[in-house]
């Protein structure tokens, strides 16, 4: 079958395209674990923000898929939906697939008869699309494939979970990279690939979607495996890896082993990136960090979340940001940046300020604390994403201000605090964060000057989108400045210049907490009518 794999246009506002071109892991593993004799294209329409409907009818046209799958997050549900919109026009014949965080743990969002879905893969996809093509291919009946949902005339078929792949013993295939269409992923200059050493975490962070996803477990790839598959990035032009694993610092001897395998393999000479807890860096850090900046590690994007006390408690995120010591227990973020930057490397410091009980000055503490230690702000929002603790929590106490999904990004505030609105919360960190990103340009300047030199005029622009000769010359306040900013971002979350099939029928709020299916009128998708 002719197979056509997309990513979702839209980023974050902490990765701009001007900077930051990432590939989507989770489309390229689909792709090498299909049988082979399938003809499967991967497109990151990232790589097209400005041209994704010339890009996608190109594609449609060349390809002539047969079926179409979409990896989908919550703040990209609008876009997908206007995506598959042209999809169903072009080829109305096509299968349409979703998958991903929004449609695993979201399903019902995605069920309306107007959207025109065929088949919803929750969870791991790589078996359950496989099982899918088959089947397919075959003719043969949906019904006893894990993980998948399925129309059946006017309703849904549900057909139970698919357990977690262990990873050591299940045939997870590579990542078909040279399925790729679209050229130009790049980190700040460096040709950029993802690649994965493991699976899943085993803390349960009332904010994080990945237990929501896949429950609490933890599973490896082998290491020879994972050194093959840096190699092949490598042979393929990446001169930076981002690790993508959940959290490759719960197994601290194994993260060793990769890192003296990474140089044994020569393969030292790449920046690689990795989220790691502060927890296990600063308890192993003396002997952990040399060996990471020896196999290149450059950047480690640390999950601080919070340096008040009371919010870590609200987001189940102390025990993997502290230790025991004299008798009570000490936060870790403080001992773990000293380390990295002991040994050369640069902190990403992910923080999440606006939660429930929040007034100016925690939002303040933390904004200070980003201020003072880490090198890369990446700074966010409560989000009440589908299915997790916080967005229960969030429903309970009647803080969530905002059912629109576009705004989910983590950036736009959408819920708000005791004492603080949301786009008051949104305003203290726009306005302090911009000035921290600044800083690291001399840094970015030195490690790649002729990009930097060449960017740096775009990369400011987006960095401080809203600002005139007006508000410089102190004409304007900064609330003018934020409220022109806001603006700024809405327009750019249009991507394709196609209709919602949805139209005005928002996402009600129970497809947003995944409490029960939206009741929308039930206008069909006219490609939809036509196949059934």
């Amino acid at each position: 079958m002719r197979v056509l794999l997309l990513s979702m246009p839209d980023s974050f506002e902490h990765t701009p395209t001007v900077a930051v071109r990432m590939p989507t892991g989770a489309i390229t593993s689909l792709a090498g674990n299909v049988d082979p004799h399938h003809g499967v294209a991967v497109a990151d329409l990232v790589l097209v923000q400005r041209s994704v409907g010339p890009t996608l009818e190109r594609l449609l046209a060349e390809l002539r898929p047969e079926v179409v799958g979409l990896s989908v997050m919550t703040f990209q549900r609008v876009t997908a939906r206007r995506v598959i919109g042209l999809v169903r026009a072009r080829t109305p014949d096509v299968r349409v697939v979703v998958g991903g965080y929004d449609p695993s743990l979201a399903p019902e969002a995605w069920t309306h008869p107007a959207i025109g879905i065929d088949a919803i893969v929750r969870g791991e996809g790589e078996i359950t699309f496989r099982e899918l093509l088959r089947a397919l291919e075959a003719g043969r009946p949906l019904a006893g494939i894990a993980g998948l949902w399925y129309r059946d005339g006017e309703s849904f078929r549900r057909n139970p979970p698919r357990p977690v792949a262990a990873l050591d013993r299940d045939g997870i295939r590579p990542p078909r990279r040279a399925a790729r269409v679209l050229p130009g992923y790049t980190m700040l200059g460096r040709p950029v690939d993802v690649v994965e050493t493991s699976r899943g975490c085993t803390f349960d962070c009332s904010f994080c979607s990945i237990i929501e996803m896949r429950g609490r477990n933890f599973h490896r790839f082998p290491i020879p495996r994972v050194i093959d598959d840096i190699a092949d990035a490598r042979a393929r032009g990446a001169r930076a890896i981002f690790l993508v694993d959940d959290n490759i610092t719960l197994d601290v001897p194994r993260l060793e082993e990769l890192c003296r395998a990474i140089v044994a393999a020569g393969l030292h000479r790449i920046d690689y990136l990795v989220q790691a807890m502060t927890a296990s860096i600063a308890a192993h850090g003396d002997t952990l960090a040399p060996l990471m900046r020896r196999a290149g590690f450059r950047y480690v994007f640390l999950g601080i979340e919070n340096v008040v006390d009371e919010d870590l408690d609200f987001l189940r995120a102390r025990a993997k940001n502290s230790r025991r010591q004299a008798g009570a227990r000490v936060n870790t973020a403080r001992a773990a940046i000293d380390v990295l930057h002991r040994h050369g490397m640069l902190v990403v410091g992910g923080l999440i300020v606006g939660n429930p009980g929040d007034g100016p000055d925690a939002v303040a503490a933390n904004l200070a604390f980003a201020r003072r230690y880490v090198d890369w702000p990446y700074i966010q929002h409560p989000t009440p994403y589908p299915g997790t603790p916080m967005t229960r929590d969030f429903e309970e106490r009647g803080l969530i201000a905002s059912r629109n999904a576009e705004e989910y990004d983590g950036t736009t505030a959408v819920t708000r605090t005791a004492h603080l609105a949301p786009e008051a919360v949104e305003f203290l960190r726009w306005k302090a964060e911009r000035w921290m990103k600044l800083r690291h340009m001399p840094v970015a300047l030195r490690h790649n000057p002729l990009f930097v030199l060449r960017r740096t005029p775009q990369m400011l622009a987006h960095t401080f989108r809203g600002t005139t000769w007006r508000s410089i010359c102190g004409l304007e306040s900064s609330r003018d400045v934020f409220a022109r900013y806001r603006r700024r971002r809405a327009e750019e979350r249009r991507y394709l210049d196609w209709p919602d099939p949805l139209g005005s029928l928002e996402d009600a709020s129970a497809s947003l907490v995944g409490s029960g299916t939206p009741e929308l009128p039930a206008p069909r998708h006219p490609a939809y009518i036509r196949r059934t």
